[in-house]
């Protein structure tokens, strides 16, 4: 009797270690791929805009600031002059001094990724 107990309990071991795997290789993908390290408005620039821009370019625009940046369309629809003034060093923007170059950067990126919004 023990012997036939053995046998099962080496035939349960052996079924069970069969059936686990740690290949992915029989595993299908269940969403869409999203783009790697794309910036999108909503997930990096809109903060960037928030805490460096719309004390001037605000809903309303206030200080002189010609446009407001309180939307996406609008910061799209703004890039170039946006990346001209925060990378001009003998006039930038903000006006207490360029940003970081991370910040620039991540703006820049945003531009060359297509505008995504999110």
């Amino acid at each position: 009797m023990k012997f036939k107990n053995l046998i099962h309990v080496i035939a349960v071991t052996i079924i069970f270690y069969n059936c686990s795997s740690s290949s992915n290789d029989d595993l299908t993908e269940q969403t869409p791929e999203l783009p790697i390290g794309k910036i999108t408005y909503d997930a990096n620039v809109k903060a960037i805009i928030s805490n460096n821009c719309t004390n001037c370019h605000g809903s309303p625009a206030s200080n002189g600031a010609p446009t407001s940046y309180s939307t996406y369309t609008q910061v799209k629809n703004s890039i170039e002059n946006i990346l001209g003034r925060i990378n001009n060093a003998s006039s930038p923007m903000p006006q207490g001094g360029l940003m970081t170059q991370s910040l620039r950067d991540d703006i820049q990126q945003w531009k060359d990724d297509g505008l995504l919004e999110n």
